[in-house]
């Protein structure tokens, strides 16, 4: 997939995750948005494995709620 594409989708995602109080567009587009983003940038990398690292911990301490 060329470099312009990626980026322009990844933009569209994270914005369409902005907004995502509406019924179709929704917050699970944020995360996939830093994932295109991560090919080419840095700063979507490492914003994309902080939301991960995070999503694991929550997990794991709902868990051992249980």
């Amino acid at each position: 997939m060329p470099a312009l594409l990626r980026r322009i989708i990844g933009v569209l995602l994270l914005m369409g995750g902005l907004l995502g109080f509406f019924p179709i567009l929704g917050f699970w587009m944020i995360p996939l948005g830093l994932l295109v983003l991560s090919v080419d940038y840095h700063w979507a990398r490492k914003g994309y494995l902080s939301m991960i690292s995070w999503y694991r911990y929550w997990r794991d301490r709902h868990k051992s709620k249980r």
